[in-house]
């Protein structure tokens, strides 16, 4: 029998009896709507006249009110632009993927500009058959669709001796989360058909910098793409076009842009991007290198030095990112006061394997000083370490794989600081 609801407790009733008692109920700083905020009453002109039909922009682009969500670079970071990066906006972004036009860029020579017609991937090497792929070849084959996070390795590299840029786009912006599409690199190897003493291959890129790094065949018959597209469209010019290479968990400068030839060998190749660049200095003088895999690490987009709490005291979201190039993020911990006590996030989105996560944490905040922080755990049930944790180990010389525990200092107005705590 199905029960109806009398009067006093439909909808409808409730809302009645909220406006007779006064307005609606505060929520999150607002008005009350026996206040009556003028601006619902105002007559807007995007209410009074037509906006512009549907072939006014062929290409769809962000409304004029968000300009300000661009990539930024920072100057003295680099001798020239053409071999620099510039940083994702993280503290605009929300949810796990990343647009298109905000992934960090990282140009070693430039980004290279390539006819998709005139572009070919070579396979030589340690193989059966030494083989040349069109683009036309390659869309022949199976394709994949993977959301994969890519970080440089030298993210948060301007951190290791102390607190050193005030944004989370420039401490953290080297990273970026999309949906590839590519062909699973190992059936193009087994179309050459690897020779038994083929164990590692030579990636090399197709720009003027003709990027090269050494990758063992396990990686690269694992689960490497040669991509395409990411999230639905072909990769942009800055990004590889028209193919890169996919390397999931592994650190970005393996990720071979404009991707033209893989070789296969019986060992690594040793190219300058594997010893003097993207080795980790020790501090007894000796390097670690082939530290390929990104460990797990997040930060705290919202509140951050570039995105400060401007609705005062009161309910209050904070919200972050976490990655492992190990696998998944169940879990992520936040701290309202420098690490003394930690509560857990609540993860929301897909989980993917070797993707970033997202997480909140919702608060009453009185309006005192807070020193924010966020701590993941991997699904290894590895824990993201402190700052001083990896100095122990690595001292203060290093420029890549900085995972360490980042923290906000906010004040009573809301601003928050990069800094750092013993």
């Amino acid at each position: 029998m199905t029960r109806k609801s009398g009067p006093s407790t439909t909808r409808r009733g409730l809302l009645k009896g909220a406006l007779a008692a006064g307005g609606a109920a505060v929520v999150g700083g607002a008005a009350r709507a026996g206040n009556g905020d003028p601006a619902i009453l105002e007559p807007q002109p995007w209410r009074t006249s037509l906006g512009d039909g549907v072939d006014a922009h062929p290409y769809g682009m962000p409304v004029e009110y968000e300009r300000h969500v661009v990539r930024r670079n920072v100057p003295w970071l680099t001798a020239d632009p053409v071999s620099s990066v510039n940083f994702t906006p993280l503290h605009e972004l929300d949810g796990i993927i990343t647009p298109n036009g905000l992934c960090f860029e990282r140009h070693h020579g430039g980004a290279a500009v390539i006819d998709p017609g005139m572009h070919r991937l070579m396979i030589n090497g340690l193989v059966d058959t030494p083989m040349v792929f069109t683009m036309e070849d390659i869309m022949r084959f199976p394709r994949e669709n993977r959301v994969y996070f890519l970080e440089c390795a030298a993210n948060s590299g301007m951190e290791w001796r102390g607190a050193q840029l005030n944004g989370v786009q420039f401490t953290h912006g080297m990273v970026h989360n999309v949906m590839y599409t590519g062909v699973p690199l190992r059936y193009l190897l087994e179309a050459a058909g690897v020779k038994t003493a083929g164990t590692w291959i030579l990636a090399e890129g197709g720009d003027a910098s003709a990027m090269t790094r050494s990758i063992p065949i396990e990686k690269a018959m694992d689960d490497c793409l040669v991509a395409f597209k990411m999230n639905g469209e072909a990769l942009r010019a800055e990004q590889g076009y028209p193919i890169r290479l996919v390397v999931p968990g592994w650190e970005g400068n393996m990720w071979v842009k404009w991707l033209r030839r893989i070789e296969v060998g019986d060992r690594p190749w040793h190219q300058r991007e594997e010893t003097s660049k993207y080795t980790d200095l020790m501090p007894d003088g000796r390097a670690r290198r082939f530290t390929w895999v990104m460990d797990a690490k997040s930060v705290i987009t919202s509140p951050s030095p570039q995105k400060p709490i401007l609705h005062g005291p009161g309910r209050t979201v904070i919200t972050g990112i976490a990655w492992s190039g190990r696998g998944t993020i169940p879990r992520v911990d936040v701290s309202l006061d420098g690490g003394v006590n930690w509560h857990r996030a609540r993860m929301d989105g897909p989980s993917f394997d070797k993707s970033i996560h997202r997480f909140y944490y919702e608060f009453d905040w009185d309006g005192r000083p807070l020193l924010l922080q966020s701590r993941a755990m991997d699904s290894t049930g590895y824990v993201q370490p402190t700052k001083n944790q990896l100095r122990e180990i690595r001292g203060t010389e290093s420029i890549y794989h900085n995972n360490g525990i980042q923290t906000w200092a906010v004040n009573e107005k809301g601003i928050a600081e990069n800094v750092e705590v013993s």
